[in-house]
């Protein structure tokens, strides 16, 4: 399996009976049963089996076949049958087929003479093409195109051989030749690459003699023309300006393919702020130009690399970036944003979010769900152009605060963690956003955004005015208390037209939500859903808002709003002179906090409330009842601290982070030192010298895997068999991201030859065999080195078994050794990944596969538990050193890894000291596939135990 051939097909019935078919059908007089034997034949030959037998019947019954489909199929086994001896010598037998070749490339049929050169391209036996040699000469001259094309590729292929030099000496004159008097774009091509890999000098020659005409020639040509600038640049840097010339000359072509590698070569060859400002361009000018959703995240791609190395002159583009917004693509507006928030400067930051408020009000129709995303994305860019330039905070944040009443509930919630982020950021804007918010209050639907909302009301409303109207927007938003009454029949009813409520807002079971510090509280699946605006009857609501969440049992929502009530009443007491005012405002508060909790413990909802919830309203009402001093400071100072200090932790991760990047050497201390003048002129080229000391480099670190003895090796291997079995066999596996390769060494340590050795692999998982190996003769005491590809399509936990089978001469049945399981780690798959606290939380909400583990350890201290944890799954931790800090004797983390087919792997920890010291909790894991979460659930089940 180790020879080369240009294509490799799957096949899994290799029986001696179907050898016996497709003997018999290619002895027959059916052409469609020759065709489908031929098939047959040469797919048991790609997967191992040996079919000595056939030969002479091809050449009999298959050679004079005048059926094109025949034909190409038989040049297709002819590539792939064995034509030497295990010398190298050329088998007697292929004399047989030379007579053939001649032919077909005499034929008066234009398609068996290309596809016969064609395959005169792969064939390597000098022995067998030197008689070919003369008729594959006088095609170069056939009046055909597609003939000369091909001829000039057998030519090139010819001529690159051990022995091509001595049996096509004139090749490169006689191919110059055709190269000034061909027509043909395709054929030109062809013959300057002929040029350009055998007699670079002539190549070049070439090119300076038409410089004026290279801008008008094909699109095939000119992608050779720069191929060859960009190797001869690398060999000799002081031509580098004569051929810069020329790529610029190229830039204007139509052809997008040629001008995307013409600004690639540019990059590539030069640093100099002209050509690099032209590469950029161009790339902007394709980013425009294209309709492709491919070609356009590549052209970003490209952008980005620009930005990393060149960000001064990327700058400048900006904007001619930013029009790439215009594009529905959520992937490509993705990439854009992330491009452009990296660019933003003083200079640039209005017209950028100019540009972005316009694309956020283009959002506001069409359709509901696409247009959500996408203002979702141009939200969160408004807001990290915000938090960098503070100074465009007021333009943006009372655009942004019309769209807390959105319907897509996540950009809502961009938009208010945005304004509770800047509300605290900018005094400036404190009173502005507090009026604004208290105006627009009733326009949200979303629980999640109404709780956010109400914090932001209970903490920066501080004047006496803005007190009271924060207790007026929420009592308004609540409605007429009670908020149900009962009916003599023993029935309840709401006192606001309960029948409109319940067709308004449907009321629907708990499920479990994650709170900031890692832990659960029972939320309401309504209010992960906007409800329809409420009517409005001679300007006043005829439904709150908080009061049709209540209503549907969302009782995590109304120990929100008691907590609310409760921090705008004890600054209340600060700011109001009056007692009597104080003492009026402290009732209406308590009526509306005893209202919830009696609604809660009363059968009108489906369930009651739950524990928490209850808890913490049963807190504020005491609160209201009996404030101290102490209680007082915490509830209106100590709430605003810790929220100061998240943002600090977050500015101080984010600014880690860019020193990071910074500190990333470029230079590092094993990279090549390239001295020129000591490179011969014959000698490697660059690109060639760094490939050589890269690989070099490798072995030396043990990064390299070759086939010969590696010291690193013996750390990995697996062994697959007994040390007392007739046939003891290794394995060295190696992962990489998307196959593993099975590298398995098979030693005869019996005094008899085995025959017809096989290794035999299955799998178990999303693991599939590329190939099945070939059948082997080993001789006593030898050994054998056999490969095996196994294709990954998916982040689970696989196994590959199997076992060895032989015969010997002394044996009549099949001997069979089953060779131990091979197990493959999720771990090579996975690695650590960084996302936002709001995009953990979407993706815990939206994924199916939970795996609880329930945490059973020797390890005492809930830190070194999360070290552990974290070390074990290679996953990272996104819940900051902040909220990690003391001994509470509780502790909640998230952690979060990515895989290398993209998967999302999400894990959150929540443990507890016990009073024997022991911990206990659990560990969730959720995913968007069963198999990384089971995978994931077993890996930590297996490694929480120890400190190992």
């Amino acid at each position: 399996m180790d020879k080369s051939c240009s294509l490799l097909v799957y096949f899994d019935k290799g029986t001696p009976a179907l050898a016996n078919e497709i003997k018999e059908a290619l002895e027959g007089h059916d052409v469609e049963a020759k065709v489908d034997a031929m098939k047959k034949a040469i797919m048991l030959l790609l997967n191992g089996e040996t079919l000595p037998q056939l030969f002479i019947t091809i050449v009999r019954y298959v050679l004079p076949s005048e059926d094109h489909t025949v034909q190409k199929l038989l040049l297709l086994y002819l590539e792939i049958i064995d034509k030497t001896d295990a010398k190298g010598r050329v088998l007697p037998e292929m004399i047989l087929i030379c007579q053939n070749l001649r032919n077909n490339l005499q034929h008066p049929n234009e398609y068996i003479r290309g596809v016969t050169l064609r395959f005169l391209c792969r064939l390597n036996e000098a022995e067998i093409i030197e008689p070919l040699i003369p008729s594959v000469l006088a095609n170069l001259e056939h009046r055909h195109q597609f003939i000369r094309r091909n001829a000039i590729l057998a030519v090139m292929a010819i001529y690159k051989l051990p022995q091509g030099e001595q049996l096509l000496v004139d090749a490169p004159e006689m191919i110059e030749k055709v190269l000034s008097t061909e027509q043909d774009q395709s054929a030109k091509r062809n013959a300057f690459l002929m040029l350009f890999n055998c007699a670079q000098d002539r190549a070049i020659n070439y090119l300076l003699t038409h410089v004026d005409k290279v801008s008008d020639w094909g699109e095939l040509l000119q992608m050779v023309v720069l191929e060859l600038i960009r190797k001869v640049c690398r060999t000799n840097k002081g031509e580098k300006g004569r051929y810069i010339k020329i790529i610029i000359s190229l830039l204007s072509v139509p052809s997008a393919a040629v001008i995307y590698e013409c600004a690639g070569t540019l990059v590539s060859l030069s640093s100099a702020p002209t050509a690099i400002r032209a590469a950029a361009n161009t790339y902007c000018q394709l980013l425009l130009s294209q309709s492709d959703n491919n070609v356009k995240l590549i052209v970003l791609d490209r952008l980005n690399e620009l930005k990393s190395s060149h960000r001064e002159i990327m700058v400048e583009l900006v904007m001619d970036v930013l029009r790439a917004l215009s594009s529905p693509n959520p992937d490509i507006r993705r990439k854009t944003l992330d491009i452009v928030l990296e660019l933003i400067t003083p200079r640039n930051i209005n017209e950028v979010v100019l540009t972005l408020k316009k694309e956020v009000m283009k959002t506001q129709g069409g359709d509901l769900e696409k247009n959500g995303e996408s203002r979702q994305m141009l939200i969160q860019a408004i807001h990290c152009c915000a938090i960098k330039f503070p100074e465009v905070a007021s333009t943006v944040v009372h655009l942004l605060m019309d769209f807390l009443g959105d319907s897509n509930v996540a950009s809502a919630m961009d938009v208010a963690v945005f304004v509770r982020e800047i509300i605290e950021t900018n005094p400036k804007l404190r009173v502005s956003i507090i009026t604004r918010l208290l105006d627009t209050f009733y326009q949200i639907r979303a629980a999640r955004v109404c709780s956010c909302a109400l914090w932001i009301i209970g903490e920066y409303c501080l004047s006496l005015s803005e007190v009271e109207s924060g207790l007026a927007t929420i009592k308004q938003c609540l409605g007429d208390l009670p908020f149900y009454v009962a009916s003599e029949e023993g029935e309840t009813a709401d006192t606001s037209q309960k029948s409109q409520q319940v067709s308004s807002v449907t009321v629907s079971s708990k499920r479990p939500a994650i709170l900031a510090d890692g832990t659960y509280a029972t939320q309401s699946a309504a209010s992960e859903t906007a409800t329809a605006a409420p009517t409005v009857v001679q300007g006043s609501l005829s439904t709150g808002n908080l009061r049709s969440l209540i209503l549907t049992g969302d009782f995590f929502l109304g120990a929100v709003v008691a907590c609310t009530l409760t921090k705008l009443i004890l600054r209340l007491e600060e700011v109001q002179p009056s007692k009597v005012e104080v003492n009026k405002a402290s009732t209406q508060a308590l009526l509306i906090i005893v209202s919830m909790l009696q609604l809660g413990r009363s059968s009108f909802l489906s369930h009651p409330i739950d524990n928490d919830s209850n808890d913490r309203i049963i807190l504020c009402i005491r609160l209201l009842c009996n404030t101290g001093d102490e209680i007082r400071k915490i509830w209106l100072q100590s709430c605003r601290e810790s929220f100061v200090k998240m943002l600090s932790d977050k500015q101080l991760r984010e600014t880690e982070e860019i020193k990071a990047k910074a500190q990333v050497s470029y230079a590092q201390p094993d990279d090549l030192i390239d001295f020129y003048h000591l490179k011969s002129r014959k000698g490697m080229s660059q690109l060639e010298l760094e490939d050589e000391v890269q690989d070099d480099l490798k072995r030396a670190t043990g990064e390299f895997v070759n086939d010969g003895d590696d010291a690193n090796k013996l750390n990995r291997i697996i062994q697959l068999t007994g040390f007392s079995d007739p046939v003891y066999a290794e394995a060295y596996v190696t992962v990489h991201h998307y196959d593993i390769v099975l590298d398995v060494t098979i030693i005869n340590r019996t005094k008899e030859t085995l025959q017809n050795l096989c290794l035999e692999l299955a799998t178990m998982g999303d693991l599939k065999l590329v190939e099945r190996p070939q059948n082997y003769t080993l001789a006593p005491e030898s050994s054998k080195q056999i490969k095996a590809n196994i294709k990954v399509s998916s982040t689970e936990t696989g196994v590959i078994f199997g076992n060895i089978v032989y015969e010997t001469s002394n044996v009549l049945e099949r001997s069979v050794v089953v060779l131990n399981d091979i197990h493959i780690d999720i771990m090579d798959y996975i690695s650590p990944a960084v996302c936002s606290d709001a995009a953990f939380r979407t993706m815990w909400a939206e994924f199916e596969w939970e795996n609880k583990v329930a945490v059973n350890t020797v390890i005492q201290k809930e830190k070194d538990f999360l070290d552990h944890i974290i070390k074990a799954t290679n996953m990272k931790c996104l819940t900051g050193p902040s909220a990690l800090e003391g001994e509470c004797g509780f502790l909640a983390a998230n952690l979060y890894a990515k895989s290398v087919f993209g998967e999302d792997a999400l894990v959150n920890l929540s443990i507890e000291k016990q009073g024997d010291g022991n911990l206990s909790g659990y560990i969730r894991i959720r995913s968007k596939t069963q198999g990384i979460a089971l995978s994931l659930g077993d890996k930590i089940t297996l490694k929480q135990k120890g400190g190992s």
